[in-house]
């Protein structure tokens, strides 16, 4: 590998604003937690939870370059809501700034916001680390979330999801597609059987 975590923590260190610096850390800590408990691997999981939001703070103009730079396909809502381009950006930085050229990683990086149907197991450990990860106190159930996510990582999902959508519905938020495509992909999986 290219790379080292010491190396990409502290480039991050100096990148990322003191908040999104400890929530990033957070999210490589409880990575690498749940991908003990369902015997993923540590190394990717430690890697994809450290770099989710290399790309968060850019502005929108620069996500956007990125994106288009490197062949990311961008959805009209993404053009109208630069901010959720941050994961596909990530994942090109990943790439091109820190050596990161295992598909997987960069994969749990690009779709750490949204999520999709059929995430791998590093995906689904990633969005819920993102979620989850000990430094977040807004959501609602965070206490429930964190139990749950060393019990059933896709009822986990699920309800990260729902919580996601019911948000957006109650702020008046625009609500990407992806996000409705995962939760009812989870849903219909852990629904129907």
């Amino acid at each position: 590998m290219k790379y080292s975590i010491e190396d990409i923590q502290n480039k991050l260190r100096k990148k990322l604003k003191g908040n999104r610096y400890i929530h990033t850390l957070g999210v490589e800590y409880t990575s690498v937690c749940l991908a003990m408990k369902y015997e993923a691997d540590l190394e990717k999981a430690e890697l994809a939870g450290l770099l989710h939001d290399c790309a968060k703070e850019l502005p929108a103009e620069k996500l956007i370059k990125i994106c288009s730079d490197h062949g990311e396909k961008i959805s009209t809502m993404e053009f109208k809501q630069p901010f959720l381009l941050h994961g596909k950006a990530g994942a090109c930085l990943a790439r091109n700034k820190f050596g990161v050229e295992d598909e997987e990683v960069l994969d749990a990086i690009r779709y750490h916001t949204t999520g999709r149907p059929a995430m791998t197991l590093l995906e689904k450990i990633v969005f819920v680390a993102d979620y989850i990860e000990p430094n977040r106190k807004k959501a609602d159930n965070l206490t429930e979330l964190r139990h749950l996510a060393f019990e059933d990582l896709d009822e986990t999902v699920l309800q990260i999801l729902e919580q996601t959508l019911d948000y957006l519905e109650k702020t008046d938020k625009e609500i990407d597609c992806h996000t409705i495509m995962t939760r009812d992909y989870y849903k219909k999986l852990l629904r129907s059987s």
